[in-house]
């Protein structure tokens, strides 16, 4: 990884446990160089999602609500996918999609909603381990919190603002249940 600690450290945490990891670092830190050649090098089973259409298409992904077919709507947490008339049914080639995974790489987390991930968390239980967060999949969650911030209108806050405390990604309760690391690249290439 170019004598770059932070990266070569990311890359042992991926490709060695499954301890999730949240990369960070400044525009021109190499997050998005990182993300392509754990894509061409890594022997892990994964998808790369996004918040929006513009940052899957970086991310040569898809998008979170796409991949996890989720509405649109805030995701109340008491709430599950298979009580609700949110949920859509997977099909065969899907569901076995899902239950092969070894990462779920979430590429711009700044952009992500609490609800969104905890949404997320539903849906790979469903389809994994109930028993543990997010399945028991682990999560590279790459972003700059200095960047966007996740979109909460004030009638969605009205509603999540009982449940979160903060409308951002680390909000999630199902992420305060897993154990992460934080990794911040701090060489900037450009």
């Amino acid at each position: 990884m170019d004598n770059n600690k932070e990266m070569e450290l990311a890359w042992q945490f991926i490709e060695s446990t499954n301890i999730s990891v949240f990369l960070t670092g400044k525009a021109g830190t190499g997050k998005t160089t990182f993300l392509r050649r754990l894509k061409e090098s890594s022997p892990k089973r994964m998808i790369v999602v996004a918040p929006t259409g513009v940052a899957a298409i970086n991310a040569q992904g898809v998008t979170i609500h796409s991949f996890f077919q989720l509405p649109f709507s805030p995701y109340i947490p008491e709430m599950s996918y298979r009580d609700s008339n949110m949920y859509y049914r997977f099909g065969k080639e899907k569901k076995n999609l899902i239950k092969s995974l070894d990462l779920v790489v979430i590429d711009e987390i700044s952009m992500v909603r609490c609800d969104l991930l905890d949404a997320v968390d539903s849906i790979l239980r469903k389809y994994r381990d109930r028993s543990k967060p997010f399945g028991g999949v682990q999560l590279l969650m790459i972003g700059d919190l200095q960047q966007l911030a996740p979109v909460a209108t004030d009638r969605d806050w009205d509603i999540l603002g009982r449940y979160y405390d903060t409308p951002y990604f680390f909000g999630s309760k199902a992420l305060a249940q897993i154990q992460y690391v934080t990794i911040e690249l701090t060489k900037t290439y450009r």
